[in-house]
Formats: structure tokens, C-alpha cells, sequence
């Protein structure tokens, strides 16, 4: 994944910044938004301490018209 990736270096060869393609940079973002979403669920699914059906919900929202 990190194929292409260029260091910028400080005058004593200490890596100060990274510089990549475009394309690889989204795929990072992308990944790290997924990593952020998985451990949103977890934190979710521990400290949650009841939670509703789906189709209970659903069959509420199309009540109240708002699905």
C-alpha cells in the first residue's frame, strides 16, 4: 500500500514529513475512516446497555412517515 511514499528530511537527515501519490493518500484516509467507524461500533456495542430491533424501528419510522 505505501509503495511511492517520499520523505522530506531536516538538514541533519531527520524525517520531517511524508509526501504522497494522491490516489494513495485517499486510500489511506479511507481505511483509517473504516478503522474509526469499527471502533465507534465496538465502543457502541459495549457501553449500550439495551437495544432495539431493527425491524421495531423501522416499523416506527414508517409510522410516524419518516421512511
Amino acid at each position: 500500500m505505501t509503495t511511492g511514499v517520499k520523505y522530506l528530511v531536516d538538514k541533519k537527515g531527520r524525517k520531517k514529513a511524508v509526501l504522497m501519490d494522491m490516489k494513495e493518500y485517499s486510500r489511506l484516509v479511507a481505511r483509517m475512516e473504516e478503522l474509526e467507524d469499527a471502533l465507534d461500533l465496538d465502543e457502541a456495542a459495549r457501553t449500550t446497555q439495551n437495544f432495539r430491533d431493527y425491524r421495531e424501528i423501522r416499523e416506527e419510522l414508517v409510522k410516524e412517515g419518516r421512511l
